[in-house]
C-alpha cells in the first residue's frame, strides 16, 4: 500500500480552476463567504483572548488585525 503525499499547491491550483469556471457573480459570492469566515475566525479568537471587551472595541481589534495582514 502506497502512502499518499499531501501537496497543497495542487489543491490550490484545482481550486483556482474551479473558481475560474464560475460566473462572476458566484466568484464574488465565494470571495465574500471566505472573507466572512476569516473575519469570524479572527473575531472568535479575539473574543476568547479578550472576553470582557465591548463589541465596539472587539471590532476595532478585528480591524487592526485585518489592516496588519495587508
Amino acid at each position: 500500500m502506497q502512502k499518499s503525499v499531501f501537496h497543497p499547491e495542487s489543491i490550490d491550483r484545482e481550486q483556482i480552476r474551479m473558481l475560474a469556471k464560475l460566473p462572476p457573480h458566484k466568484r464574488v459570492r465565494a470571495m465574500l463567504d471566505a472573507r466572512e469566515l476569516a473575519v469570524g475566525l479572527i473575531r472568535g479568537r479575539l473574543r476568547r483572548k479578550y472576553p470582557d471587551l465591548s463589541i465596539n472595541l472587539l471590532n476595532m481589534k478585528v480591524l487592526e488585525e485585518l489592516a496588519r495582514a495587508r
